[in-house]
């Protein structure tokens, strides 16, 4: 059976504005007036999760395999249905890694990695929602950039 030690809360703080509270401790504001746009929605929060969680996992992973990035980031859109509720059904993920000599076969064993095994966040949302992933290697001093998927 899983762990339970995951709790937080969300507080009601006045004019459709929420402060969200992990087990981290480290609290946030999430606006339900998606218009307004003064803080992510709960919905914006879930696209970034799901970002960060394979973020993490292949920064990691190139690091132990030695590549040498100097810069990486995480692309997402994310695809709802037209009706109610208008949940996720489709994730593009695209990973840009910048750096030298970086082996297409790490990044794209990196990706699978977090993908099949490590990103608990993708593994929650993958049951009903499509993730593709695609990446892009940007060769530092090379301006024309390597890229698949």
């Amino acid at each position: 059976m899983g762990s339970d030690g995951y709790k937080a809360t969300v507080r009601y703080a006045g004019d459709k504005l929420f402060i969200g509270m992990p087990p981290s401790g480290t609290s946030f504001l999430m606006d339900a007036d998606g218009e307004r746009k003064s803080a992510p929605t709960p919905l914006e929060h879930l696209l970034v999760a799901v970002a960060g969680c394979t973020a993490f996992d292949v920064q990691a992973i190139l690091e132990k395999k030695r590549q040498d990035v100097t810069d990486y980031w995480v692309q997402i859109s994310g695809v709802r249905r037209d009706e109610h509720p208008r949940a996720f059904i489709r994730f593009d993920i695209k990973h840009v890694v910048h750096g030298r000599n970086i082996s297409e076969k790490a990044v794209a064993d990196a990706i699978a990695l977090s993908e099949e095994k490590y990103c608990s966040v993708a593994a929650t949302v993958r049951p009903t929602a499509e993730i593709r992933s695609s990446y892009e290697i940007i060769e530092i001093g090379d301006a024309a950039a390597k890229s698949a998927g």
